[in-house]
């Protein structure tokens, strides 16, 4: 029997799954998502081109379990809520400088616009930072000031994708903080204004 086809059976299903993912990790790092290829991905895991589609469904859905795998910022919940405006602050700040550390998640920021990669990009974005938001919000309209938040996360990412990296000050730290506290408070007074 065929090597590649006894990859099917049950006892190596999980072992050849796995070698798919991290070919396809390494691939999609090393790569971007438009450049890596199926075939290329179960030449790299030695596994059938048919067992991609199986245990993935296709490229698209492979990319999303890779993303699964990859690291997110619940670190910034660890503390006292009073501090998690600051904590995305300096988060975010960095990424004024930096893009993420991980290749599969600068992958992410470059493709997020390609049609393949926008769904799993959107599962992304609601699993690894919108409901994690808001499972550390009290009150009202959660939901609302998660994605205040979040839309601060993307605008930074897009403006230094488009504009170049910028080296944060303490400044621009201080900045952001008033802006995450903008975005995360459970009220704002009618009349008040907003003034980082």
């Amino acid at each position: 029997m065929n090597a590649q086809v006894s990859e099917a059976r049950p006892r190596d299903r999980e072992a050849t799954r796995e070698r798919i993912l991290q070919a396809a990790r390494t691939l999609f790092g090393e790569q971007g998502y438009e450049r890596v290829t199926v075939r290329m991905i179960a030449r790299a895991a030695e596994a059938n081109i048919a067992l991609v589609g199986r245990y993935f469904g296709s490229k698209a859905g492979l990319f999303g379990a890779v993303l699964e795998g990859e690291p997110t910022f619940t670190a910034l919940f660890e503390g006292p809520r009073e501090g998690l405006p600051r904590r995305l602050a300096e988060y975010a700040a960095a990424r004024m400088e930096h893009p993420p550390d991980s290749p599969v998640l600068r992958t992410l920021e470059r493709s997020a616009g390609h049609p393949e990669v926008q769904a799993v990009a959107r599962e992304r974005l609601i699993a690894a930072v919108l409901h994690p938001l808001v499972s550390h919000l009290e009150g009202p309209d959660a939901v609302a000031r998660a994605r205040m938040a979040t839309a601060v996360f993307l605008g930074i990412a897009s403006t230094r994708r488009r504009l170049g990296p910028v080296v944060p000050t303490a400044a621009d730290v201080d900045r952001l903080t008033a802006v995450f506290e903008a975005c995360l408070a459970e009220q704002v007074r009618p009349g008040e204004t907003f003034t980082p």
